[in-house]
């Protein structure tokens, strides 16, 4: 993963993927990206939306969201350092605070009423961890050791890859590199649970991976992101113009794992490049059987824009939070076409109950200096 000045602003890895500037992109979104439209929802439904409620509000970078079964919410305001449950009926309440200022906590899931979740400092350390039923918290494992010693992709090489010398010369020092190997990075930005192991997004290693019996491992190295680069490509990365008709191979950000009933992964990605419309359509859902005896990462479908969240039904239906295109979108199992569920300011994760969806909303607002926070959690019926 390169930073770029997103990074910085944003407190965490993956949000350097994303790239531009914090403050273009989110007035972008606001005012309305230009990531394609989705369609609004059906007039008949308006009765059905006034009568739905936010689960929480006024939140500060509610990346991350998980569902119990017995309807239990729990939510992350990733900046924040924070992580909370709402039970129905009940008021949220707290569950973990990192200790030190400047952490992040994202990457929730839950099962059986242990929650999952990830810590991730400002130093770069970052750290599994889980909390019982009981309310004790625990390490599961050392992420940052694993990238340290393992390092997923590292055999992988990203930008151009038959760029000429001369032109390789004219990359900006402080932008995009012409070429590169994986680096040593991680960034957890979610999980899911199931009974024999966890499964971890790693953003920044560009990776699934897997944590069982203390143990970390790799699953599947998602696939880079090939991106032709246009004139307006180039213009909005910095590139030189020798570079223009050339394939960018973009690093893949996993940003969210879910397991299927039969137990397949499903991932969803997006480039490591401006998400301001410029490279929209290059976020992807991919699908992986991790009892492969070589497990790889099969796309289910592309043409997406910056995929933060996703959920999967027991059907198959996947459902897609595409955060700058202001939309939350469905597959159908089998189907390569994305339909649209909702319109929403900046959604960031996705999760499936039989009897709603739930999302996050407003996931990044409240980061320019007087602003407020307007972060939410809310439930729609489907």
């Amino acid at each position: 993963m390169r930073h770029t000045p997103l990074a910085g602003k944003m407190a965490g890895k993956m949000a350097g993927k994303v790239a531009g500037t914090l403050t273009g992109l989110t007035a972008l979104a606001l005012l309305g990206s230009t990531a394609p439209a989705t369609a609004a929802p059906p007039p008949e439904r308006a009765a059905e939306e006034v009568a739905e409620r936010a689960v929480a509000k006024g939140l500060l970078s509610p990346l991350s969201l998980a569902v119990a079964s017995d309807g239990t919410v729990y939510y992350s305001q990733n900046f924040a350092g924070s992580l909370h449950a709402r039970q129905p009926g009940k008021k949220a309440r707290t569950i973990f605070t990192a200790k030190k200022r400047g952490d992040e906590v994202g990457a929730v899931s839950e099962r059986d009423g242990v929650v999952t979740f990830a810590t991730t400092g400002g130093t770069g350390q970052t750290t599994l961890r889980q909390r019982t039923a009981a309310g004790r918290t625990r390490t599961l494992a050392d992420l940052d050791a694993f990238e340290r010693k393992r390092n997923p992709d590292r055999a992988v090489t990203y930008g151009i890859s038959d760029l000429a010398t001369d032109c390789a010369a004219q990359f900006p020092a402080d932008g995009l590199p012409a070429s590169y190997g994986g680096i040593v990075e991680s960034h957890p930005y979610a999980t899911a649970t199931t009974a024999r192991a966890v499964y971890v997004a790693d953003a920044a290693a560009n990776a699934v991976l897997q944590v069982r019996g203390g143990k970390v491992s790799t699953v599947a190295v998602l696939p880079p992101v090939p991106v032709e680069v246009t004139a307006s490509v180039a213009g909005a990365m910095k590139l030189p113009t020798c570079a223009v008709g050339k394939t960018y191979r973009f690093e893949p950000v996993p940003t969210d794992v879910e397991v299927a009933r039969n137990g397949d992964l499903y991932v969803s990605t997006l480039p490591g490049g401006p998400e301001d419309g410029t490279m929209a359509g290059h976020a992807a859902v991919y699908r992986i059987d991790p009892d492969a005896k070589r497990p790889r990462a099969r796309k289910v479908i592309g043409g997406l824009t910056s995929a933060t969240g996703l959920a999967v039904s027991p059907k198959g239906t996947v459902y897609v939070a595409q955060l700058f295109a202001g939309s939350v979108v469905k597959i159908a199992k089998g189907s390569t076409r994305a339909r649209p569920v909702r319109r929403a300011m900046l959604p960031g994760d996705v999760e499936w109950t039989p009897q709603a969806l739930l999302a996050t909303t407003a996931v990044l607002t409240g980061l320019e200096p007087g602003t407020s926070p307007a972060g939410r959690v809310e439930r729609w019926r489907h």
